[in-house]
């Protein structure tokens, strides 16, 4: 595959655009980018392709779709991040770099892989990374969303990567990967991962809904951390709950899920979207899940980056 080397077109008055995953039917992405482009006067229709183990061919055929069926370009979400990467017709040299892939733009016919969850989350987690001591970090994950995290940290100069995942292989491959952007290691249990880290991600789906579950003990938590969650859903996983009990500093889902759409959408349309209005959006789709919902923190609590305890 050659690298992307393309400029964007001049967006039209409306567009199509879509997400492709599952579960996804609690994605905030159509309220984002619909909400973004009306800000815009433009038009926008954001699709959800909820597909549960798509093999090969089934993904093939999707995506041919979306070549055929008028689409600017696609979301891609879990569990296709990695699996769509020889699907395409060109990757950017991001994307090359990280081995996987959450937007697709369409064109001149051609399927172009990028990766705005890299570019997304380094815009989110910078103010954390400034406020703390220059130190190692914990990334609990090593899929799609786990590499984009490695490589984004790694990009804002952090020494040191330790990297946990339930498939060992897979943390070893991503150590391997960073070679020459950072110092990474693959550790056999959580515990190694967090020992004297300055910070911790969690790029695992463990703690999204259905889950209650964490992908850190309580006892690893210390007030010394700042800790960051690439999940949304919930919004206050049961690790960030437990983190900000113990006086660390805090990250939800929600900036990597603003920035990594903002970065998307200028992809899709060749124009910069209003970050106001896709955090509106976004909050939009919080308050509607609590309001249904039995939830001890209403979603707008602490929820920007780098809440909790200031160094």
């Amino acid at each position: 595959m050659k690298s992307a080397t393309h400029s964007p077109r001049a967006s039209s008055r409306r567009f199509l655009a879509g997400l492709l995953g599952a579960p996804i039917a609690q994605s905030a992405a159509p309220a984002m980018h619909e909400r973004a482009a009306e800000a815009l006067d433009l038009r926008c229709h954001y699709q959800l392709i909820e597909v549960a183990g798509a093999g090969r061919e089934q993904l093939k055929m999707l995506l041919e779709g979306v070549r055929r069926l008028g689409f600017a370009g696609i979301n891609v979400t879990f569990p296709y991040k990695e699996a769509v990467l020889d699907l395409l017709d060109e990757l950017s040299p991001g994307a090359a770099l990280i081995g996987a892939v959450n937007t697709i733009i369409v064109r001149d016919g051609r399927l172009i892989g990028h990766n705005t969850d890299t570019t997304g989350f380094a815009r989110a987690v910078t103010p954390l990374v400034t406020a703390s001591p220059h130190g190692a970090v914990a990334v609990i994950g090593a899929g799609g969303v786990g590499k984009a995290i490695a490589f984004a940290l790694a990009g804002l100069g952090i020494p040191e990567l330790r990297i946990f995942d339930s498939d060992h292989a897979k943390a070893a491959q991503l150590a391997a990967r960073l070679e020459g952007q950072a110092i990474a290691s693959a550790t056999p249990g959580v515990e190694d991962a967090l020992h004297g880290v300055t910070g911790v991600v969690n790029a695992s789906p463990v703690g999204m809904l259905p889950s209650v579950g964490t992908p850190v003990p309580d006892n690893l938590l210390h007030a010394e951390l700042w800790v960051a969650d690439a999940v949304y859903s919930p919004l206050w996983t049961p690790l960030l709950t437990a983190a900000k009990a113990k006086g660390a500093c805090v990250m939800t889902g929600r900036e990597l899920a603003i920035y990594q759409a903002a970065d998307a959408f200028e992809l899709f349309t060749g124009l910069a979207p209003s970050i106001a209005e896709l955090g509106m959006a976004f909050d939009g789709v919080m308050a509607k899940r609590y309001a249904a919902s039995s939830s001890p923190l209403p979603p707008h609590a602490l929820a920007r980056g780098g809440e909790g305890r200031r160094r």
